[in-house]
């Protein structure tokens, strides 16, 4: 089963927006949070996706995947950073994530092939 990771998280910012329109509190607070959380400090952002991504893998979260291997590679992660993180979200997540893995590597895969991270970046 392979999931169209590219429209999955389309879809994903369309339903989240409109979430936003009926729960706006919850959302914005939600959107403050990420912005604080992943703004450039002690660690870049590119590095932070990266541990966003292997929680996500982790945790099985598709979504999770979709947002962060875009928003990794839109920071410049090469595919080796992204596999190497693959494999340290398989760590703490154990059997389970290892079958997330295979998500994580399929949108890395649809992610590359649309361009992304590169200069024809969606």
């Amino acid at each position: 089963m392979t999931r169209d990771f590219p429209a999955y998280r389309k879809d994903l910012k369309g339903l989240i927006a409109k979430l936003g329109k009926e729960a706006p509190g919850a959302i914005k607070g939600f959107g403050q949070l990420h912005e604080g959380a992943m703004k450039a400090g002690a660690l870049d952002v590119k590095t932070k996706e990266l541990i966003a991504l292997g929680i996500g893998i982790a945790s099985r979260c598709d979504g999770c995947i979709a947002f962060h291997t875009h928003e990794a590679l839109v920071e410049g992660a090469t595919r080796e950073e992204i596999v190497e993180t693959i494999a340290v979200g398989v760590l703490m997540g154990g059997g389970p994530s290892l079958m997330y893995s295979a998500h994580a590597m399929d949108a890395l895969e649809q992610f590359e092939a649309a361009g992304v991270g590169s200069s024809k970046s969606a």
